[in-house]
């Protein structure tokens, strides 16, 4: 029998009408002959709330303490929509992380999957049942219970897909599928029918908030296709799957853009080796994530050194980096929190020269300033002023034949 994972985002079951209607689509699926395994996030903006509720209890947030608050947004969904379900005749029973075995390591809120063995699950399915289970948690070598970070639903569900040996995994959410770029910055982006995992991957890393880069990073290595989907419509939407893109394909899939991150410039650092290392360790063991570096050239024995973070880690960061300079004689360092990151993506750059000297041309005609330059094989990303992106974005969306034509109709996602 066809198993299907379907994933449910936060405004899929935002209240009590949303979640009767992701009951009925789960029933739908479950009589038209397949198995059904549910993933749900928490309610609408439930996680949000109780971030603020611990804001505003205490300063101090204890990893794990945090995780045990945060994992409760999922399981009343999973509750709340196995409920539904057997109000339409269905038999559900619902599963934290840590009952469906997800095992993960020691980090609290930013936890990794080690293993998943999802033994109770199998043994429901048998039974006929359908299993919800909360997704964004598990439980640790330590017997903790432990959180996957944002976008963790997404990752739960294809980790699921791959351990159930899933027939696919649809995720669903309040698009219709992955675009050519944001619709609220660019009105002409257009629904993609199919794109592979690479170039999903690269655009996932560039800040295209659809699929979760953990969740992508699953998928491809244990070959899960994954649909995105709309869950207020039965739209088809995007396949993401392991298909290279045809000689027909446009150079260029999407273009990505992201405002999360910030700038932090450390100034006349000593030119002498082992010093990027005393500056990026710290910040890898405090798990900051750090995203594009520049260093420019040396003078007199000392450079700067640029490099962004996303803005939710900057407090973290500027200690650290503070803490550092001072260590290594560097003479200050600075932010910058009003830039955007804007990246080319496409599998065909791998034999379409020229592609960047496009970009640039375009960008230069816009009079839009680059102030940071990363490329991977398949993606090019640079940092502008946050003032430019809209005006960038459009550009570069209509220079490469991206535009659909029209603007996009459809309801638009809440920006997070």
């Amino acid at each position: 029998m066809t198993l299907i994972v379907q994933k449910f985002g936060g405004t899929s079951v935002a209240d009590p009408e949303r979640i009767r209607a992701v009951a009925e689509h789960v029933a739908f699926t479950k009589k038209h002959g397949a198995d059904v395994v549910v993933v749900v996030s928490a309610m609408g903006k439930s996680t949000d709330n109780l971030i603020k509720l611990a804001h505003d209890v205490s300063s101090v947030h204890p990893g794990r303490e945090l995780d045990m608050l945060l994992t409760t947004g999922e399981r009343i969904s999973m509750s709340l929509v196995a409920m539904a379900l057997a109000n339409l005749g269905i038999d559900a029973v619902s599963f934290t992380g840590s009952q469906v075995g997800i095992i993960t390591d020691t980090t609290h809120t930013k936890a990794k999957i080690l293993e998943v063995r999802g033994d109770r699950i199998r043994e429901a399915l048998a039974q006929g049942k359908v299993c919800v289970v909360a997704g964004f948690q598990g439980v640790s070598t330590d017997r903790e219970i432990t959180t996957l970070g944002r976008g963790g639903s997404d990752t739960t569900a294809v980790a699921l897909a791959a351990a159930l040996d899933a027939d696919s995994c649809e995720i669903y959410t309040d698009v219709t599928g992955v675009f050519s770029a944001d619709p609220r910055i660019v009105p002409q982006a257009r629904k993609l029918t199919h794109i592979n995992f690479d170039e999903m991957l690269e655009m996932a890393g560039a800040g295209s908030k659809v699929l979760a880069l953990r969740s992508v990073e699953f998928a491809r290595n244990h070959n899960v296709p994954i649909q995105v989907r709309s869950s207020f419509t039965w739209e088809p939407g995007t396949w993401v799957t392991s298909q290279e893109p045809s000689m027909e394909d446009p150079v260029i899939s999407g273009v990505v853009t992201d405002v999360s991150e910030a700038k932090v410039t450390v100034r006349s650092v000593p030119d002498r080796p082992g010093i990027s290392a005393s500056l990026f360790e710290p910040l890898a063991q405090s798990n900051v994530n750090v995203d594009m570096i520049v260093q420019n050239t040396s003078s007199d024995g000392t450079t700067d050194i640029s490099f962004t973070v996303p803005k939710a880690d900057m407090k973290v960061a500027e200690s650290i980096v503070a803490d550092v300079a001072k260590q290594i004689g560097a003479t200050g360092i600075s932010h910058d929190d009003a830039i955007a990151k804007i990246s080319l993506v496409g599998a065909g750059m791998k034999s379409s020269p020229g592609i960047a000297a496009k970009m640039f041309r375009i960008l230069a005609d816009e009079g839009v300033n680059i102030v940071m330059i990363s490329t991977s094989t398949i993606r090019i990303s640079v940092v502008v002023s946050s003032s430019d992106l809209e005006r960038a974005a459009g550009a570069l969306h209509t220079a490469f034949g991206l535009d659909s034509g029209q603007a996009y109709s459809a309801p638009l996602p809440e920006r997070k």
